[in-house]
């Protein structure tokens, strides 16, 4: 039985290659000669091991949410809801500018702009940013019924503020706002946490 020739190149290097190009460029905005030249792999190499743009940008998503992003998620385990939105809105201003990798967070702004043709991959964002959202929103529900959190404070209206925040520092860390400016935009944005009574 004849068996294909063997992958000549590191799948998880090449992920990692694929997703800092998407992570810049957007899915649309990344070619498929600029992934197959950040790749170091040809085309018909790709479409092998990763099926087409779409499977690889998938691939990406899952390797960028199990990587960096979780630091971000981590932040919900703070004891209050408080310290958790904020520990929140932190990291993302510490993700969204860190240096080794490309500003901005992909979950933003990686289908901000898209054609009809890559409607799928904008759901997919879009599904996982409300993933994220409803991580925070169960965070918030939780600190309500534990008393950490005002009587009248929608749980849900809450963790929508946070995230647009959150995805507001992003964007704005992907046109050039840097590190100290975003978290000066914490310290602002906290001031607009519910006071009890």
């Amino acid at each position: 039985m004849r068996t294909g020739r063997p992958r000549t190149f590191d799948m998880d290097a090449a992920l990692a290659k694929a997703l800092r190009v998407f992570w810049s460029k957007g899915y649309e905005g990344a070619s498929m000669a600029d992934l197959t030249e950040a790749m170091g792999i040809n085309r018909p190499s790709l479409y092998a091991a990763f099926g087409n743009k779409e499977g690889l940008f998938r691939k990406a998503l899952d390797l960028y949410t199990g990587g960096p992003y979780p630091t971000s998620i981590a932040a919900l385990e703070e004891p209050t809801a408080r310290a958790a939105a904020e520990a929140l809105l932190r990291s993302t201003a510490e993700l969204s500018t860190d240096p080794s990798t490309p500003p901005g967070c992909l979950l933003v702004h990686g289908a901000l702009v898209v054609g009809d043709a890559s409607e799928a991959m904008r759901k997919e964002l879009a599904s996982r940013r409300e993933g994220v959202l409803g991580a925070v929103e169960r965070r918030f529900q939780r600190a309500l019924e534990d008393g950490d959190l005002p009587a009248d404070t929608d749980p849900a209206d809450l963790a929508r503020f946070v995230m647009a925040v959150s995805n507001g520092i992003a964007v704005h860390a992907a046109g050039g706002a840097d590190r100290e400016e975003l978290q000066r935009t914490v310290v602002t944005a906290m001031r607009a946490w519910p006071a009890g009574d």
